[in-house]
């Protein structure tokens, strides 16, 4: 599975909020947050910037690839394993 790190754009929102004197919440950091992140690893964050102003590196599964991209990815590479043993078949035979 792809993982994509989420950290950065957690700390970035933490830091906007704590500029804008308001104190950092779930429901705040949540809001903003472009990238859906477990509610677990929001409450973790959010007790980590408390205790010691840094926030923990976060991972969430990436988004997987709409299945029209990957259809269409797919039957490129089959067209080109095609040509490819086509191009063997001729030396062959």
């Amino acid at each position: 599975m792809l993982t994509k790190d989420v950290s950065l754009e957690l700390e970035q929102i933490i830091t906007a909020l704590i500029a804008e004197g308001k104190e950092p919440t779930v429901a705040l950091v949540k809001a903003r947050l472009k990238t859906s992140v477990p509610m677990p690893a929001l409450i973790s964050t959010i007790k980590s910037w408390k205790s010691s102003s840094r926030v923990p590196k976060i991972e969430v599964a990436a988004e997987a690839k709409p299945e029209s991209d990957r259809i269409t990815q797919l039957e490129a590479q089959v067209q080109e394993l095609q040509q490819r043993l086509a191009q063997l078949e001729a030396k062959l035979g």
